[in-house]
């Protein structure tokens, strides 16, 4: 008998059927995939470069330019998610030496930062407490909060004059913001903003990835150069594409590097040639997540039929269904302006006296519901309830309300 050279066994896991639970998800996501998005995204495999797959992509193309009110003709699903779409877009427009300005309300501005950094980039941080927006004020000029002063640590009663200078001082290349902030629930006004940074020579990068079909945004029309955002929110498909759009200030802006991106995967000339974008014949760059793409497409299929505006009111509307519910029940919303709050994911304090971590476990052990507490900043401070796509509905308002409900009234409170 020949002697087995197998050192490692069969894991038993893996001898055993998979098994998930069914929960309704209304976190900051994923959400929920409908059955029709399952469908799609369990056929068959085809090939790459096979015709039906890249008609697939130019499909999926201009359902991210309806979706994003663009014509921008360098527009696209990077294959990752929404955090991969937002390397690729710093990575193609930086180079070592730029200069980078990040508007910081949350995590996905420090993040931002982060990668630009990385990058090589000169970054400036433009800072607003968890809650807060930007004004174009704050953009141009100075931007002077109380989070700022406080991580400066000015003498009591001495306030430089200029405490942190925008796009007037730094003249960066690229101007980082997030118009979703999922970490706090925070909307970002984008009015004016394109057109300020196109005045003092700067790109606009936006981050939509909480947003997108659930909060008005219009990319030509607000002049903005960079957008992208993620498959698993209101598109409600699962994480794994992230459709981006460059504007041709953009576009030419990478024309111009001096030095190739640093990653091959993210680079824009060989994807755009991919997608189809540069009226050249599509060479293959890497194997795409073929059924991703599937579900993308469905996701986009469903929110163009339903319609944008439709889309924007039926989130609007939940969200303030949701909002009026929780003052109901006594707890305090994070974001104190209501034109500031995030349709798509609502912020509520954590009560005072209770830990957020045995609210969350028990909707999810009682009644199946996730939600989730901070992230970032927010940690703590904050209990997120997700309200997207076909999540997005009255009967799932009142379903976590009375879930909330039954928890404030059973979880036992700290002691601390």
């Amino acid at each position: 008998m020949t002697t087995s050279m197998l050192h490692v066994p069969p894991p038993q896991g893996l001898l055993r059927p998979l098994a998930m639970p069914e929960r309704l998800l209304l976190g900051p996501g994923p959400s929920n995939v409908p059955p029709r998005i399952l469908a799609a995204g369990g056929r068959q495999l085809l090939g790459h470069m096979h015709p039906e797959v890249l008609q697939v992509m130019d499909e999926i193309k201009a359902g991210i330019q309806y979706a994003f009110q663009t014509q921008n003709r360098l527009t696209l699903a990077v294959s990752g998610t929404g955090h991969c779409a937002m390397e690729a877009a710093l990575l193609n427009l930086l180079e070592h030496g730029d200069t980078a300005l990040v508007a910081i309300n949350g995590i996905w501005g420090q993040r931002a930062a982060d990668i630009a950094r990385r990058l090589g980039a000169n970054v400036h941080e433009l800072l607003k407490s968890p809650g807060e927006y930007f004004t174009p004020w704050d953009i141009e000029e100075v931007s002077a909060s109380a989070g700022q002063r406080a991580r400066a640590g000015p003498r009591r009663g001495h306030l430089p004059l200029c405490f942190m200078q925008g796009l007037a001082r730094h003249k960066p290349s690229v101007l980082f913001i997030t118009h979703g902030e999922s970490s706090t629930g925070v909307l970002q006004p984008l009015e004016r903003l394109g057109e300020l940074c196109h005045r003092h020579g700067c790109l606009l990068l936006v981050d939509a990835v909480a947003s997108l079909g659930g909060a008005p945004i219009f990319m030509d029309q607000q002049e903005i150069d960079v957008l992208y955002s993620g498959s698993q929110k209101v598109l409600n498909a699962p994480p794994g594409s992230a459709p981006i759009s460059f504007s041709e200030r953009a576009r030419e802006k990478m024309l111009k590097r001096k030095t190739k991106p640093p990653s091959f995967y993210l680079d824009m000339g060989w994807l755009a040639n991919y997608w189809g974008c540069d009226g050249e014949p599509r060479r293959y760059h890497h194997t795409a997540p073929i059924n991703s793409f599937f579900s993308l497409r469905e996701g986009l299929a469903m929110l163009v039929e339903l319609g944008l505006e439709s889309s924007w009111e039926r989130h609007r509307a939940n969200c303030t269904q949701l909002c009026q519910g929780l003052h109901n029940l006594g707890l305090e919303l994070f974001v104190k302006e209501e034109k500031a709050r995030l349709p798509t994911i609502t912020t509520v304090r954590v009560p005072e006296g209770y830990n957020w971590k045995e609210i969350t476990a028990f909707l999810m052990d009682n009644h199946a519901i996730e939600i989730a507490g901070g992230l970032g900043p927010s940690v703590g401070k904050v209990l997120r309830i997700g309200l997207m796509g076909c999540n997005s509905t009255s009967g799932n308002v009142d379903r976590v309300l009375r879930a909330l409900q039954d928890a404030l009234g059973c979880c036992r409170r700290s002691r601390l």
